[in-house]
């Protein structure tokens, strides 16, 4: 099967150590992920953020409520630069791969480039990167408030 995937290149305004705790640090993680429509509990948050850690958390998600277990397992932990990691919210070893790079550009500027990967169609890319996109200008928001 073809691999298809996802590339993003995001800048924060935030150093690259502030925006590697949004990626690996429960309580940060529990807030943006899932964009300002969905809620993931804080109780429902695991990471152990090393190479073959696991990761889970629960998302409600809108229209509904509708619940959503996301699961993963942690490849590559290269702290504060790189971050490589298993993600799916189905049942059994599908599996999408994320890679995370930040670089620090000075001035307290972080360029983060981010690409998932895997056997999804173009179709669910397509929404996957909205998706994406709007969990990234919830970090920025974070970042631009201090958090």
């Amino acid at each position: 099967m073809a691999e298809y995937g996802i590339t993003m290149t995001r800048v924060f305004d935030a150093p690259r150590e502030h925006v590697w705790r949004e990626w690996t640090e429960p309580e940060r993680f529990a807030d943006w992920f899932g964009g300002p429509t969905s809620e993931i509990p804080l109780s429902t948050v695991s990471m152990d953020v090393r190479p073959g850690g696991r990761w889970r958390a629960t998302m409600f998600a809108d229209p509904g409520r509708r619940e959503i277990r996301w699961k993963g397992e942690y490849r590559e932990v290269a702290e504060p630069e790189r971050l490589v990691f298993t993600v799916s919210d189905q049942p059994g070893e599908v599996y999408e791969l994320v890679t995370v790079v930040l670089t620090d550009l000075g001035d307290g500027r972080t360029e983060m480039h981010f690409e998932q990967r895997g056997s999804l169609s173009p179709e669910v890319y397509e929404a996957a990167e909205k998706g994406w996109s709007g969990f990234f200008d919830r970090i920025a928001e974070r970042l631009g408030a201090g958090a």
